[in-house]
């Protein structure tokens, strides 16, 4: 089995866990009323957009996502949380750097014996969710369920739909597809966008993420019989038609939203393996950008 694989179905213990810790780690996570910003890179910057819609919905306080190299240096939070699984990211690391002594950091981390120990004020570790794919599957989603638990917006459903997400078989006749469109709603959005980054990586597949309204602004004109549209949470009334009318398959979310990822991510193995890809040997991609100084 590939380590992505064998990571991708490890999802609902790590969950699990992950919901059971995420008291032990309240003090260093976002308190109700902050005005917090959640940054990463890649994946994490992704789950970071889930959160901090998620954050902001729930009434917690103004919460803001940024990729670490785009935070607004004129702005300011009263704590910056960081999604960085390996703790080595360049842009990560010159950002806490940065705010030291500034503003209040959090990193969520998979490996705590890593650069980052030293540049955060406070530190989460989830190594029992550490990966050794470079495509990122288990790690983002289980620091998403820390932060979603701490949020108090996890339930035992979410898992058991993860279960259902691994052992049910994936809609037919999708790895024959040329394109893929993934659609979001609210928190979902960053979900959708990491779906999309997840086809990329591991299929080298043509992937695309929108905000479903948006979708109908211009994105469905390319939607033809060989695009999959797979929609992340609550569809729009009416959007699915649309989409058959064009001839596209539609795939409507019946799981939790984080469930769905994990489909995803089954599907993402899947083509790859269809097309004769390593989804453990992703193209031009390292476990860790580091960029050289």
């Amino acid at each position: 089995m590939r380590h992505v694989e064998e990571e991708l179905n490890s999802q609902p213990a790590c969950w699990i866990r992950g919901a059971e810790e995420a008291g032990r780690h309240a003090g260093a996570l976002p308190a109700p009323g902050e005005r917090v910003a959640i940054v990463g890179c890649g994946t994490s910057y992704f789950m970071a957009q889930a959160v901090a819609a998620l954050r902001e919905s729930a009434g917690h306080g103004e919460t803001d996502a940024f990729a670490a190299s785009e935070f607004p240096p004129g702005r300011s939070y009263d704590r910056v949380v960081a999604l960085t699984r390996s703790g080595t990211t360049t842009e990560v690391l010159e950002l806490l750097r940065w705010l030291s002594g500034g503003t209040r950091t959090t990193a969520i981390t998979a490996d705590p014996e890593t650069p980052v120990k030293s540049a955060a004020d406070d530190l989460v570790v989830l190594d029992f969710a550490d990966e050794r794919s470079v495509v990122q599957t288990r790690f983002a989603t289980t620091a998403l369920t820390v932060l979603r638990a701490h949020l108090g917006l996890h339930t035992a459903a979410v898992v058991a739909d993860a279960r259902t997400a691994l052992a049910t078989p994936l809609p037919e006749d999708l790895v024959d597809r040329a394109q893929f469109t993934f659609l979001g709603r609210g928190w979902t959005v960053g979900l959708a966008n990491e779906a999309g980054l997840k086809m990329r990586e591991a299929s080298l597949s043509w992937t695309e993420a929108y905000p479903a309204m948006e979708y109908r602004h211009g994105p469905i004109s390319v939607t033809t019989e060989g695009t999959a549209t797979w929609m992340l949470g609550e569809a729009p009334a009416g959007l699915a038609e649309q989409v058959r009318r064009t001839g596209g398959t539609w795939i409507a979310g019946t799981l939790d939203p984080l469930a769905e990822l994990v489909r995803v991510q089954r599907l993402a193995v899947a083509v790859a393996a269809h097309r004769g890809l390593d989804p453990d040997r992703p193209r031009h991609l390292t476990r860790s950008v580091i960029l050289a100084s």
